[in-house]
């Protein structure tokens, strides 16, 4: 097999496999690993490990306390000695609690697959599954060692995996994330927002509303003040947005507010405006005469910048064009583990997972007849990286 034909080859190859990819999905799925539980989310773990043991890979669990174990899954080129490394990587913890199968149970339904995780991320790394089987049947040389690395906290941060997944960043010379696509078309991620969460709080003074109102410092009221001012920093068409989502202030309705506090929501798609959207937040100083602020956090995820994925997603599409695929791509509001890959300056293409819709919703599914395309482009993405 010629690398000219290869994208086609692997197409051919996995197509008749969709009925084995559906009955890998619905094992998994039916494998609930929400992310606060360990016990479920280990069972999950080792069910997905035992999987890819099949396929002869080596296997690496590596222990979390109070978070399921981490996957890291290593697939090295038996011919010749590996130059360098490629990292696939993705989650296969989801935000829902075990039980949810029994009113989102698992399904396929004129031509989707139902049930809790199957878009968001699990049908992602069954792709990921029957793409490096497609390699080890086609006989495809492979010039770098693979690290699939599947972890168990990316809905709630990653504050476990990060280290984990930065350090094999540093080691890799491209990455490709397995989050879903966007849309229907299946639109790849080539750039994300970065993400931070922010607090504002306000320290004012107490007194009694009614006998002393002019000896209090109305923390509610300061800030209002300061919500009002963030608000105007909001620049849609930048991509910056601002949004104060939780509030929290006051006791009584005669006491005058000592304390008040916001949750503020911060994304930026441009590391300068991420730097200065920091930059004024901390720069904010009181408005009313005797209060006190506090700023706290700020972001946590640079953005993804497309520069960094422009190559591989210029790579992709022409290897979906040869198996006769449009790939398009876009830009995601949300964060994912590609915004810490691409901080590091690592080439990153994300979105490369499942094609559907409705993650994290009652009505998340995962469009059949895509799921051997997906890992054909995957397969073909990691023999000609």
């Amino acid at each position: 097999m010629t690398q000219s034909n290869l994208p086609t080859a692997l197409l051919r190859l996995l197509t008749p496999t969709l009925p084995q990819m559906l009955t890998v999905v619905r094992t998994f799925v039916l494998a609930e690993s929400p992310s606060l539980e360990k016990a479920p989310a280990d069972r999950c773990g080792a069910i997905i490990a035992a999987e890819w043991l099949k396929r002869r890979a080596r296997i690496e669990r590596l222990p979390q306390k109070h978070r399921g174990d981490h996957l890291r899954i290593t697939w090295q080129p038996q011919k010749s000695r590996a130059a360098g490394q490629l990292l696939v990587l993705g989650h296969y913890d989801t935000v829902y609690a075990t039980g949810t199968l029994a009113k989102m149970p698992f399904r396929i339904s004129a031509g989707k697959v139902y049930g809790p995780g199957a878009f968001d991320m699990k049908a992602g790394i069954v792709q990921a599954l029957f793409a490096l089987e497609a390699l080890q049947q086609s006989k495809t040389p492979l010039r770098k060692r693979i690290v699939f690395l599947w972890t168990s906290d990316e809905e709630i941060g990653s504050d476990s995996s990060r280290k984990l997944i930065e350090a094999e960043a540093r080691r890799s010379d491209a990455i490709f994330v397995l989050e879903p696509s966007l849309g229907p078309r299946g639109l790849l991620k080539t750039a994300r927002k970065g993400v931070g969460e922010a607090e504002v709080i306000v320290h004012g003074r107490a007194s009694h509303a009614g006998l002393a109102p002019q000896e209090g410092v109305n923390a509610v009221h300061e800030l209002a003040q300061q919500i009002a001012r963030l608000q105007k920093w909001n620049d849609l068409g930048r991509g910056i947005s601002v949004n104060a989502d939780i509030i929290e202030g006051g006791t009584r309705v005669n006491v005058i507010a000592e304390r008040a506090r916001a949750v503020v929501d911060l994304r930026a798609l441009r590391l300068a405006d991420m730097r200065q959207l920091e930059k004024r937040l901390h720069a904010l100083r009181p408005v009313t005469r005797g209060a006190r602020l506090e700023i706290r956090g700020g972001f946590n995820r640079e953005p993804m910048e497309r520069k960094v994925s422009a190559a591989l997603f210029s790579r992709a599409k022409s290897l979906a064009a040869q198996m006769g695929l449009s790939i398009g791509e876009c830009v995601a509001g949300g964060g994912s583990d590609g915004n810490l890959t691409a901080a590091l300056g690592v080439p990153t293409l994300d979105g490369l997972g499942a094609v559907g819709d409705g993650a994290h919703s009652a009505h998340e599914h995962v469009i059949a007849k895509t799921m051997p395309q997906r890992a054909a482009l995957l397969a073909a993405l990691l023999a000609e990286s």
